[in-house]
């Protein structure tokens, strides 16, 4: 089959492998994330950190990930002065005027956005997440967390915390935000069901490894001869 489809050149079957070739490679990225993960938390379980770093942590805190990222918080875009007035003068005494200058008019505050700033280390821990820039410094408690969000692609992230006024996050690399995603996803079970759950978890994925990989299900057979 396999010779009468390199012969023939056989597209359907091309693009069909194609794909199949594509997601394996997804599977094996997640596989590979699956054991660092596992090796992440097994270090936790001994009372370790997964990743070298130079902060100060608490007691039973471990830093579990590390990478590099860029940080970003809300801000605004320049403000601007619509509409505007003429100035005047007003008569004070004979022959003096007193000169009221113009006004710019309304001024109008910028479109929020977030602001992208510093680039630097970002560790993720058993109790929160850090950013430690060259001008910026940055860190997420894990009991203040109040939610976040992720663009489409996997590769910026905003976090929202109770002890925070502005929204802040990170922007990532994809394939570096993607793995980010499983271990903060990780680290919040860890924060609120403890490592037992977190080590089940994983368990539970090792176990459903085998039957997730992708195959080419329908083979394509060669054109029949007259």
């Amino acid at each position: 089959m396999g010779f009468f489809n390199d012969l023939f050149g056989n597209p359907k079957g091309k693009k069909a492998q194609r794909e199949v070739d594509r997601l394996h490679e997804e599977w094996s990225e997640d596989v590979a994330t699956l054991a660092k993960l596992k090796e992440a938390f097994i270090a936790v379980q001994d009372g370790e950190d997964a990743e070298s770093h130079n902060m100060i942590t608490k007691q039973g805190e471990y830093v579990i990930w590390a990478g590099i990222g860029q940080f970003h918080e809300a801000g605004r875009t320049a403000g601007q002065y619509v509409g505007s007035s003429q100035g005047f003068s007003i008569p004070v005494v004979a022959g003096i005027r007193y000169r009221v200058g113009a006004q710019r008019g309304t001024f109008i505050p910028g479109e929020e956005i977030q602001v992208y700033k510093d680039t630097g280390q970002v560790y993720l821990t058993t109790d929160r997440l850090v950013f430690n820039g060259l001008t910026n410094t940055a860190e997420w408690k894990f009991d203040k967390w109040i939610g976040a969000g992720a663009s489409p692609d996997g590769g910026d992230f905003i976090f929202h915390v109770s002890n925070r006024k502005k929204s802040s996050g990170i922007l990532f690399e994809k394939d570096v935000g993607e793995e980010f995603n499983r271990f903060l996803a990780f680290a919040l079970i860890h924060v609120s069901d403890g490592l037992e759950r977190v080590m089940k978890e994983i368990k539970g994925l090792e176990e459903r490894i085998p039957t997730e990989e992708p195959k080419l299900l329908n083979e394509i057979e060669a054109p029949k001869a007259n």
